[in-house]
């Protein structure tokens, strides 16, 4: 269940995201400008005040993400990984299983990365992956760019990127996990589950958000 922070945390986000105040994004749903006021978010008695469903529905309409990316933004408010912007680092999915481009922690290394400014993430090790393939259709599709986190919790359904000690990188939700092994379920049907020896696996690292 999603907190009044997190709920709050995340449209924040959602408008930093999309370079905006809290004021512009809800101006930019059709809803009155003072919607999103930090003052607007408890009663005068100290009551926590909640967004209404609808106005939630606008803001995903007009800014492009779905429930999903509201939700994800919401965990990851839960951690404090939204903050100021700063740029973060990208390359393909399908680069990223080359060598060089990783430390054995999992967090990016060395040369050859490009940048994107991505607006309110405070986690400093945070990277981007332009998706390939289609294995985590329909939610991520080739083209979109995810943001990756090797420093957030991970829990069972979280979306997360994993490398292998063979170089495959993996783009998958964890469905389980356990001391030996991670199970890897894929939102496209047409691809089965993925059972992991952690032996065989470089590192995991949590999907915080995707820029479709």
């Amino acid at each position: 269940m999603l907190s009044h922070k997190q709920v709050w945390s995340a449209i924040d986000g959602l408008a930093a995201h999309n370079e905006m105040s809290a004021s512009g994004l809800a101006r930019s749903a059709g809803l009155d400008a003072t919607a999103f006021n930090k003052s607007k978010r408890h009663t005068g008695d100290g009551r926590e005040r909640w967004p209404g469903t609808e106005a939630i529905a606008r803001i995903l309409q007009v800014t492009g993400a779905s429930f999903e990316d509201f939700a994800a933004l919401a965990g990851a408010a839960a951690n404090n990984a939204f903050g100021r912007p700063h740029p973060v680092p990208l390359i393909g999915l399908a680069q990223a299983g080359e060598g060089g481009f990783f430390d054995d922690a999992g967090f990016p290394a060395g040369s050859g990365w490009e940048e994107i400014s991505f607006p309110g993430l405070k986690d400093e090790n945070a990277y981007a992956l332009e998706i390939s393939g289609d294995s985590m259709a329909p939610l991520f599709r080739e083209g979109d760019i995810i943001i990756v986190s090797p420093n957030a919790s991970l829990r069972r359904g979280d979306r997360v990127v994993v490398k292998t000690r063979d170089g495959e990188v993996l783009a998958k939700s964890l469905h389980r996990q356990t001391s030996s092994t991670f199970e890897l379920a894929s939102l496209n049907p047409d691809y089965e589950m993925r059972t992991l020896n952690r032996a065989d696996v470089d590192w995991v690292a949590r999907i915080l958000w995707v820029s479709q």
